[in-house]
């Protein structure tokens, strides 16, 4: 397992991320190959196969979390913290806790701050980024905004994410902004939403002053990145955030 992204971000040296793609595994068809999510339908020994792999080049295991498409952040230090925790977000204030979180199309936002004292994960769904995951993930950090940086991994592009006159209005009933991350699509009432855009606003908003990454589009990447939308059953891939 070698094909990984590294985010290309200012963090402090004791900050260490990574996201997975979809090669480097043992899962078949349409899971091939690292497919880490063991909810999909996928082999649940090649899952674990592919959880080993990943194991190796990380410090201890991933914290991961049932996450459930809304809002809840769980601070991973917590003795009471296990894969059946409930959560969209994960934060840690201590070494070699990895934050996790998993994707097929939604948006991956990891936040590290300045010091090199707290990182989080928030997987973006367009339901977590309406219900204001985002916004809820800092408070749960109780990290000054303004010492925070943010990346944003792979995602679903603009060109591709079509949605209905619903999922516009949940955002711009929070932030008439958010109108600019619409443009109209083939069909009456639809929508190309922007999910970078989406998120860059909500992290300026919170105020946090530096935002990287974002644009790499999981859907048109057949080769490289897993994507719900494109395939219906597929596999998913990771996005994690430690301390040293």
């Amino acid at each position: 397992m070698n094909d990984w992204i590294t985010p290309d971000w200012p963090a402090p040296p004791n900050v260490k991320a990574l996201f997975t793609t979809r090669n480097g595994g043992v899962s078949q068809s349409p899971y091939a190959s690292l497919n880490l999510g063991g909810h999909v339908g996928d082999d649940t020994g090649a899952v674990e196969q592919n959880r080993a792999l990943l194991r190796r080049c990380l410090p201890a295991d991933p914290r991961w979390l049932n996450q459930v498409h809304g809002t809840s952040t769980i601070g991973i230090d917590r003795n009471d913290c296990t894969s059946t925790s409930c959560g969209d977000a994960a934060f840690s204030q201590r070494a070699a806790h990895i934050c996790a979180i998993l994707v097929a199309d939604c948006l991956p936002i990891l936040l590290c701050d300045r010091g090199g004292t707290t990182v989080g994960a928030l997987h973006g769904g367009w339901r977590g980024l309406a219900g204001g995951i985002v916004e809820q993930a800092i408070s749960a950090m109780g990290t000054d905004p303004a010492s925070l940086m943010a990346w944003l991994g792979p995602a679903i592009g603009p060109g591709y994410f079509e949605v209905g006159e619903e999922v516009r209005q949940a955002f711009i009933q929070r932030d008439e902004e958010a109108a600019l991350a619409f443009r109209p699509g083939p069909h009456k009432g639809k929508w190309y939403a922007d999910l970078f855009l989406l998120a860059r606003q909500q992290l300026k908003n919170a105020g946090i002053p530096a935002v990287y990454g974002g644009g790499e589009c999981t859907f048109s990447d057949p080769a490289r990145f897993f994507s719900y939308r494109r395939d219906g059953s597929t596999g998913r891939m990771a996005a994690l955030i430690w301390l040293t």
